[in-house]
């Protein structure tokens, strides 16, 4: 059961990652490589307020969240909004993460570092296996996030307006949806909650400058391996992975969890295009 705790502890940080990328998908059709980028700036914040600053949980998830919605905001109007060609638009979303982690760089620096947790570190016992309050805590806030974000999609008139605008934006914007107004929404939500989940994501991954390219890697396979679009489809992918990297890891080697993860997609892709709870969808060419 440690084993499992570990495992889902990991894939909801994937999860969460997933999560982002999901939304600006939903919100705008456009997949924001910088999503990863964002998260480790949330990270890195949380060090900086909590470590260095000293300041209290609350100020300190409150101005991450600012400032990493504002980023957010700012690729969207700087790197997507000027952009017509999808092709473009993979471009700019990678040169804006390329930016991103390069501010992190220069200010502070390659090294990992250590970032306080808001919860004690004296393991639980939970259903006979040991795990900490942080990763219960990520647990928690993967499936929370997750079920309030696909239910406002499909149960609200602006989340089903935002999954048209998406889906086809000719025919939306013919029906009156402000397809800009929900692009600019999405990248503000998803960079919003990068920096409300940076400080409790930071205690478990570290402030890394790393950080953010394994994140985009794995949260991109979770997505494969679900289906893009769907929201609980990149939350139970996520999980898998985080499980399979930790049986891989107690049984066979932690060199091997990436491996053992890749091999999975392979299968699922091979089996279902799609993914595990994609839509396949028809259009006229």
């Amino acid at each position: 059961m440690t084993t499992i705790w570990s495992g889902l502890s990991s894939g909801a940080v994937y999860a969460l990652v997933a999560l982002g990328y999901n939304i600006c998908f939903i919100g705008s059709g456009t997949f924001n490589f910088a999503q990863a980028s964002l998260t480790m700036l949330g990270v890195f914040l949380a060090y900086w307020g909590l470590s260095q600053l000293g300041w209290a949980a609350l100020a300190v998830i409150v101005v991450a969240l600012v400032i990493v919605a504002l980023s957010g905001v700012t690729e969207e109007r700087v790197a997507i909004r000027p952009v017509r060609q999808l092709q473009g638009l993979l471009v700019t979303t990678v040169g804006a993460a390329t930016l991103i982690t390069g501010v992190i760089e220069v200010i502070w620096g390659q090294q990992a570092l250590e970032v306080p947790s808001f919860f004690t570190n004296n393991p639980l016992t939970v259903l006979g296996g040991r795990v900490l309050p942080d990763d219960l805590v990520l647990i928690g806030l993967a499936l929370v996030f997750t079920a309030a974000f696909a239910a406002f999609s499909r149960f609200t008139m602006t989340g089903l307006a935002a999954l048209a605008a998406a889906e086809d934006r000719e025919p939306a914007l013919l029906r009156g949806v402000n397809a800009r107004r929900f692009q600019i929404g999405a990248f503000a939500i998803a960079g919003a909650l990068a920096g409300l989940l940076g400080p409790f994501i930071g205690p478990k991954t570290f402030a890394s400058f790393g950080l953010a390219q394994s994140l985009a890697i794995i949260a991109f396979v979770a997505l494969a391996i679900g289906g893009f679009g769907s929201l609980a489809g990149a939350t139970f992918g996520a999980f898998v992975i985080g499980l399979v990297q930790a049986y891989t890891d107690r049984y066979i080697g932690g060199n091997y969890e990436n491996l053992m993860v890749f091999a999975i997609l392979l299968v699922v892709l091979l089996i279902l295009p799609t993914g595990l709870f994609g839509r396949r969808g028809e259009r006229v060419v």
